[in-house]
């Protein structure tokens, strides 16, 4: 699957011919002015195939979302429908309810073919936070088009919990790609025999690798998931380990059967029956499973960098955590059924340093778990 390397692009960063772009293209990005930022990147911001990234120094409170339009700057959509704004320099508070568009530190000036695709990072998503992210001109949400030169902004709404942010803050994340880069099912079955990419549920291929829920747990009684609490206390984002889960989330335990009735007006965490493997050479991507199969959705895409789940990083096990609610109806989800889908995208080259490999890979090797701000519950 690995693409000979072309020409250098623009007098910078050498490309390869189509894929995602690994940690080394994205450093020379910066490096070339293909990315720009006020501060220098910090560590850990830069990881295997995607790039965080950092809330500015304001947050404008606005009525409603909205996507500019052609022909028309986010910073000027922001005139018309501003309520106030929040100085996040020394730290602010985000309430649940409400939409927030944040200026990001990072703006682009992406070459003629190369794309991007922005995501909320895995621990934004775990606590219910709903963010995305807008571009100048914009027709979709988390779309970058190829050649886009401009600021990026963030769009936040705490769904469950209030947040603490400041400038710095790191709620999203960005992928590179040039060309076309994701992978048939023909193909992927392929790979699927030579790399194992999920094992220990249904291993089903169709539109990327297929993720049932795990409702069953270790048996009866066992822990399979939790439900946020309303009215909770505060989450600083920055922190981590700092919170008591109990105090934002109510433990679901295994009954006789292997179902759970969701409430629509509940944010829940479960965990997929596979363990799911990224191999060094891929990335890849959640996306929800196709809604007339049932009145729910996995709440939050999300990227799976390379090694997720590589046993030589450490990942042997790794399942994926799933972030649910139902739409407008109560819906029960039985032990097994499909809730979700990774859609897996070729390398452009295989990345440095791999998921795991001592960058604060905070879901490696996981199981059922809480954003990296929760203790781990005994």
């Amino acid at each position: 699957m690995n693409v000979p390397t072309g020409e250098a692009l623009n007098g910078s960063a050498t490309l390869a011919a189509s894929g995602i772009l690994p940690e080394r293209i994205i450093r020379e990005m910066f490096a070339a002015g293909e990315i720009s930022a006020d501060e220098a990147p910090v560590s850990g911001q830069i990881q295997p195939a995607s790039l965080d990234l950092r809330l500015g120094a304001v947050a404008f409170r606005v009525r409603a979302s909205f996507l500019p339009g052609p022909e028309i700057r986010v910073a000027d959509r922001l005139e018309e429908l501003k309520l106030h704004t929040v100085d996040l320099r020394d730290g602010a508070v985000l309430e649940t309810g409400c939409v927030y568009i944040v200026p990001l530190q990072e703006s682009l000036a992406l070459a003629s073919d190369i794309s991007a695709t922005a995501n909320p990072k895995s621990s934004t998503g775990r606590l219910d936070v709903f963010t995305r992210v807008i571009t100048d001109n914009g027709l979709a949400f988390d779309t970058v088009p190829a050649g886009y030169k401009g600021p990026l902004y963030a769009e936040i709404s705490p769904l469950t919990f209030p947040i603490l942010v400041r400038s710095g803050s790191r709620l999203s994340q960005i992928r590179f790609r040039r060309g076309h880069s994701l992978i048939a099912d023909a193909i992927l079955e392929d790979v699927h025999r030579t790399h194992t990419l999920m094992s220990g549920g249904n291993e089903r291929i169709g539109g990327g690798v297929q993720l049932s829920i795990d409702l069953e747990g270790n048996g009866p009684d066992s822990l399979i998931g939790y439900r946020a609490k309303h009215h909770s206390g505060l989450i600083d984002v920055d922190v981590v380990g700092a919170q008591d889960p109990l105090d934002f989330w109510e433990p679901i335990y295994r009954r006789q059967k292997g179902e759970l009735i969701l409430d629509p007006d509940a944010f829940y965490i479960l965990v997929s029956q596979e363990a799911v493997h990224v191999p060094p050479d891929f990335a890849a991507e959640m996306v929800p499973f196709d809604p007339l199969v049932g009145e729910f959705r996995v709440h939050y895409a999300g990227f799976f960098d390379p090694g997720f789940g590589h046993a030589d990083a450490g990942g042997v096990g790794s399942r994926a955590v799933l972030e649910v609610r139902s739409h407008d109806v109560p819906f029960i989800v039985e032990h097994g059924q499909t809730i979700g889908r990774l859609v897996y995208e070729h390398m452009a080259e295989r990345p440095v340093t791999l998921y795991g490999e001592g960058i604060g890979s905070n879901y490696q090797g996981q199981a059922l778990k809480l954003s990296k701000h929760f203790r781990v519950p005994s």
